[in-house]
Formats: C-alpha cells, structure tokens, sequence
C-alpha cells in the first residue's frame, strides 16, 4: 500500500503541476492556479501520514518506509525548486517570460553546488524521518532496512558531490563568450572586456 501511495503521490504532483500551470498561463486565472500549486505539500502530508499509521498498525519496517522517507525528503528540498524551475519554462513558451538561464564555468559550478546542498537536505529529512520511524518501531522491531536507506541517503549525497566537482573540474565555456549570461537573462548589460 505504501509503494502504490509513493506512485500515487508522484502522479499527483506532476498532475497538480500541470493543472496549476495550465489554470496560470492558459486560463489566464493566475490565483487559482497559485492555490492548486499550494495543494503539492498535502501529498506529502499524506504520505507521511498513512506510512505512520502504516508501522503503528505493526507493519514491519521495510524498505517501502524507507522509500517513503526519502520520497518526502526529496518533495521538502526539491518540490519548490522543480515548480520553480518548469513554471519558469512554461512561463517561456506559453507567457513570453524570459528564456532559461544557460549556466556555463563557475557560474555551472556554483548552480550544481547549489543543488548538492538540496540533495544534503533531502538525505537530512530523510534520515530524520527514518530514525524517527527507529525509534517508533523500537528495539524489538526489524529496523535494519530503515538504517540502510539511512545509508543510501548519504551514499546518494556523495555521489551527488562528486558529480557537483565534475562542474568545477572540467568547466564547459559558453559557446557566444558571454561572461555573466545570468545578467544578460534579467536585462543588464554584460561588461566589456578590457582586452
């Protein structure tokens, strides 16, 4: 039940992502559409509630709690951000709002790193919830699984860093020479080069 929640929740958001975009920019109802992208949070509400109810009712902690764990973990550091990032697209094509920022040497660094520090908290939360899911089930309990999705959390953020590095290690150049495209994107001149 709680893998075909985590399923469900999935569809949910992208469903509710898709409806709220659609009433922002294609009905042109700006507020309704806020207020359906304001019901993602409920999902994760629910989720965290029936995988609670779910142990309590002497569920033995699996691998499907712990799944659960880091689903949530992921909506909490990345939700607002995977909003952000297709309304700014959607906005684009639909809207005539600004094109994506295309990121380039250290600029492409600092965003990936950015993104690492989410991908911390996203393990950050999951681990919370997943020891307090330790705790509940207590010392008679199976809680192994638990602790090993504990520990794909933090390898998932090590791998992550590495590829952050990879950024900063092997920087691609912006292929028009462009410095500051971030400037260029929010309408200010870039500066001129000296040379």
């Amino acid at each position: 039940m709680v893998v075909a929640l985590i399923i469900a929740c999935e569809v949910g958001f992208w469903v509710l992502l898709a409806a709220g975009l659609a009433l922002r920019y294609l009905a042109r109802m700006p507020k309704t559409g806020a207020a359906v992208l304001l019901l993602e949070p409920l999902l994760e509400l629910v989720l965290l509630i029936v995988t609670a109810i779910d142990l309590k009712n002497g569920a033995t902690a699996d691998w499907k709690h712990g799944l659960a764990a880091l689903y949530i973990g992921y909506t909490v550091a990345y939700g607002h951000y995977t909003i952000k990032w297709v309304d700014g697209h959607v906005a684009h094509r639909f809207a005539g709002g600004p094109p994506p920022v295309k990121r380039y040497g250290m600029q492409r660094f600092v965003h990936e790193a950015k993104l690492w520090v989410r991908t911390v908290l996203m393990a950050a939360v999951g681990a919370a919830l997943l020891q307090g899911a330790i705790w509940y089930v207590g010392k008679d309990g199976d809680v192994s699984s638990l602790r090993d999705w504990q520990a794909t959390g933090l390898r998932i953020v090590m791998i992550h860093a590495v590829i952050a590095l990879t950024y900063l290690i092997w920087q691609k150049k912006d292929p028009k020479g462009r410095t500051a495209p971030e400037d260029e994107a929010q309408g200010r001149p870039r500066e001129k080069s000296l040379n």
